[in-house]
């Protein structure tokens, strides 16, 4: 069994504040052992961190790998190969930030997943939900007016990353569906959004008995529903019906934010794909009907970070880029700095993003017993959240799982 000893570093677990004087041992895929003294592993492969950073790796809550086109209604027309392909590159190049697991919002399946876990993709561990579920006019249906003449009385798809649901026996199916397929969670929408050009941001979607179907059929299966919600009427009805993690939560006011807190709900802010789609949106292709519906939800991300803190919201930390502006992920990081703590924001993108995906003590968190997702950050990244930024390039090392896939030190 494969063991590496990590010497000379500074530590965030996940949890607290930086430590020094630590050593972390990691045996197979696994952390053995975190000590405050030397330890002692015969035959160990030892690394001088350099009195650098030791802390988790990264989870990213809210992704689109199969987005390959910021025009989410042209994806129909790109070959699911492609997509792959579009897919592995934006979860090698997610590897490299340092987010070791991801979790998908819409559209990865179990093929995706299982080359990542196999080692075809050399990219962040994915967690899946299959398509995302959306009624007739929703969020999720990117198909041209001329296609609903055509409607049949069955599930259909709206597009790569979502599936059309009317009725609580098609909700069933679909989710049932997605399930077999094995998804870890599932995803619905609950209002409008951005990238749907004919929804308004304040329509509601599903009835509450579509919305419980899908809540119990995920429950029944110990998986949970996540939805994407933006007003707090949107968001208040989720909750009230067993949603567990709502998406953006934008408009979000302090009443609803407290009724989360009290549920035990997790909101999952994804501020910097707004400023992505204002600087890049009009050139990749976004309609003009989405970038008119973005001013009105952008102006309101950082008010809504304030009343969730205020209400003691669980916060994920997610981005929800689409494309090209994948590269800005870890600008995420700055943009919540303006308004939380460094440490709050780091625990977000790990040990309460491995809770928010039932994975807690074994992702997030450096602790005996815990998988070895762990980076090595030039930097203190309490001081200067910063350093996460860009493209990797303070990070010299990263691990996943006992094995290390980038190795810059």
């Amino acid at each position: 069994m494969t063991s590496t000893l990590f010497q000379n570093i500074r530590l965030f677990t996940g949890a607290a504040e930086l430590a020094e004087g630590y050593n972390v041992l990691v045996e197979g895929d696994r952390i053995k052992e975190v000590a405050d003294r030397p330890i002692t592993a015969a035959g160990a492969r030892v690394i001088n961190g350099g009195g650098r950073t030791l802390m988790p790796g990264l989870i990213d809550a809210h992704v689109h790998a199969y987005a390959a086109d910021a025009d989410l209604g042209r994806l129909d027309r790109m070959p699911r190969s492609l997509q792959a392909m579009h897919a592995a590159r934006d979860l090698e190049e997610s590897l490299q930030r340092g987010f070791t697991s991801v979790r998908d919002a819409a559209g990865a399946d179990w093929g995706l997943a299982i080359a990542v876990e196999t080692g075809l993709i050399r990219g962040s561990r994915l967690f899946f939900p299959g398509q995302a579920l959306s009624p007739t006019g929703g969020h999720g249906d990117m198909r041209p007016n001329t296609a609903l003449e055509n409607l049949c009385g069955c599930c259909g798809n709206a597009a790569t990353i979502g599936i059309i649901a009317d009725g609580v026996d098609e909700v069933r199916r679909a989710v049932r569906s997605n399930l077999k397929k094995g998804a870890h969670h599932i995803k619905i929408m609950a209002s409008g959004g951005v990238a749907s050009p004919s929804d308004p941001i304040y329509a509601l979607q599903y009835s509450d008995e579509e919305i419980a179907c899908a809540v119990w059929e995920a429950k029944a299966w110990r998986r949970y529903v996540l939805a994407h919600a933006y007003t707090p009427e949107a968001i208040f009805r989720a909750v009230r019906l067993g949603v567990r993690s709502v998406e953006h939560c934008n408009l979000i006011d302090a009443p609803t934010a407290r009724y989360m807190a009290a549920q035990d709900a997790f909101a999952v802010p994804t501020l910097v794909t707004y400023q992505g789609l204002e600087a890049e949106g009009a050139a990749l292709g976004i309609p003009p009907e989405s970038m008119a519906k973005l001013a009105s939800v952008k102006g309101a991300g950082l008010g809504s970070l304030e009343i969730l803190r205020d209400a003691g919201v669980k916060m994920g930390f997610g981005t929800d880029l689409l494309a090209k502006m994948r590269r800005r992920q870890s600008e995420e990081f700055t943009i919540r700095r303006e308004v939380l703590p460094a440490v709050e924001v780091l625990r977000q993108a790990t040990s309460l993003n491995a809770e928010l995906l039932q994975m807690e003590g074994q992702l997030g968190t450096i602790a005996a017993g815990a998988l070895a997702d762990i980076l090595l950050v030039d930097g203190d990244p309490l001081r200067d959240i910063s350093v996460l930024n860009g493209q990797g390039e303070k990070i010299p090392l990263v691990m996943k799982a006992g094995e290390i896939f980038i190795n810059r030190i």
